[in-house]
């Protein structure tokens, strides 16, 4: 089954924590697709999940703990984040992303 495609500025976005937002744009049975925005200084907890994530700078940027390790990300760059491994987030600046999970994650349905 093909789906139409999907406008982002027609899907309603979610607040996840304070200054951050996404936007689920498709979802499949293996695979999701999630454009997250988050304004300056806006930060993602340190957390874990059993997706396997890759994360896409669309525009912005974003400092990203992985493990301990810090890794500032622009325009352009990708991090691949197996699963279970502890990562966190902050904005430098407003910052636009693009996140697939493998599993697709019931809880951004």
């Amino acid at each position: 089954m093909t789906n139409l495609p999907v406008r982002a500025v027609k899907v309603e976005p979610v607040e996840m924590v304070p200054g951050i937002w996404r936007r689920t744009l498709s979802c499949g049975q293996r695979l999701m697709v999630v454009q997250t925005t988050l304004e300056e200084g806006a930060a993602v907890p340190v957390h874990s999940h059993p997706h396997e994530q890759i994360t896409c700078i669309i525009e912005g940027r974003l400092s990203m703990e992985v493990e301990g390790q810090t890794h500032v990300l622009g325009p352009g760059d990708s991090l691949l984040l197996p699963g279970d491994v502890e990562h966190g987030a902050t904005a430098i600046e407003r910052t636009l992303v693009i996140d697939t999970f493998s599993p697709p994650r019931e809880d951004y349905k």
